[in-house]
């Protein structure tokens, strides 16, 4: 497993934009951000994710993908890179969470590449639980509200008995011994992201399930990492139809696997 490169540690606490332009600044960290009709949200939460990046010692690139949105999304992600020059906005035309990691992953620049929803529903600065020198000698890790010292806030028992009744299913017939493969924030070193997501196809929200899938199915090391979890209203997840197709595509899943369509 190839090892990341650090930022100089003689470089830290100094800004690691200062007398270069962005561009010409090879990210340690690229944190992407899928929107689909966010304009109510990402005012709030993008300020918070480029306030972060702007204060690391290392570079941070943030790439919002807009998922063919229909509403004000693209405008207001512009509007913030005038404040934010960090920020990037991406565009992918074929809707659905899995297109629009996918277009983020093949185009980060990162060392370390993380996804975090666009709700925020994990305190941005807990993104250094998944970096070192807090967590190495991984391949994916991936955000938990199972792991020991999780938390989760105000999340509905609906919703929690709907999450682990799909995990179960999924630890039965795909990805077996990962607690939350759900949850939107995860990370991935730079040249397993470029393996995985060239290979993944699904375009919907079990694309979480397909890449792990392919991540075990090539011996990659997965971990998950605790995380504080608050839920918030304005969820795009609908209850039945949405779990409903999540369960067809985990079954989809497993007759990719068997067709050889993830093999190398």
């Amino acid at each position: 497993m190839a090892s990341a490169t650090l930022w100089p540690e003689e470089n830290r606490g100094e800004s690691p934009y200062r007398g270069a332009a962005i561009e010409e600044v090879r990210p340690y960290l690229t944190i992407i951000v899928p929107a689909y009709n966010e304009e109510r949200r990402l005012p709030t939460t993008l300020p918070q994710v480029a306030s972060f990046a702007e204060a690391q010692s290392y570079p941070v690139e943030v790439l919002v993908v807009d998922n063919a949105s229909t509403d004000r999304t693209p405008e207001i992600v512009r509007a913030l890179t005038a404040e934010h020059p960090i920020i990037s906005l991406l565009h992918q035309p074929v809707r659905g969470k899995g297109a629009a990691v996918r277009k983020g992953m093949l185009e980060a620049r990162g060392d370390f590449l993380f996804i975090c929803d666009a709700d925020l529903a994990m305190p941005i600065h807990q993104v250094e639980r998944f970096l070192p020198p807090a967590l190495s000698n991984y391949d994916v890790a991936i955000g938990s509200r199972e792991a020991p010292g999780a938390a989760r806030y105000n999340e509905p028992w609906h919703r929690h008995l709907m999450g682990r009744v799909f995990n179960l299913l999924v630890r039965l017939l795909a990805v077996p011994g990962i607690q939350d493969t759900q949850c939107g924030f995860k990370c991935f070193r730079r040249e397993v992201a470029q393996d995985l997501f060239t290979t993944q196809v699904l375009d919907g929200w079990a694309f979480d399930v397909e890449v792990l899938y392919i991540a075990q199915r090539r011996g990659y090391r997965v971990v998950e990492v605790p995380i504080d979890w608050y839920y918030g209203e304005g969820s795009r997840v609908s209850p039945l139809r949405d779990s409903l197709n999540m369960v067809q595509e985990v079954f989809r899943i497993r007759r990719n696997g068997r067709a050889g369509l993830y093999d190398r």
